[in-house]
């Protein structure tokens, strides 16, 4: 049987932890930073990790991470 091709959008975006979590980085973070606190862009430098929900439907999509 042959490989499954992965997303590759969404292979640069997520990664998989060791505890089967996935990792994201927030978004909003590129342009018109000026008009945002600095509190906010503090807040989106941390990594965040997907719901249980929406990480099933990732992980389907990179099948090899």
């Amino acid at each position: 049987m042959g490989k499954i091709k992965s997303h590759k959008a969404s292979a640069k975006r997520f990664t998989l932890t060791k505890s089967g979590k996935m990792k994201m980085n927030h978004m909003g973070r590129r342009h018109k930073t000026g008009l945002k606190a600095s509190k906010r862009k503090r807040a989106l430098r941390k990594s965040g990790y997907l719901s249980e929900a929406t990480a099933r439907n990732i992980k389907t999509i990179i099948p090899y991470a």
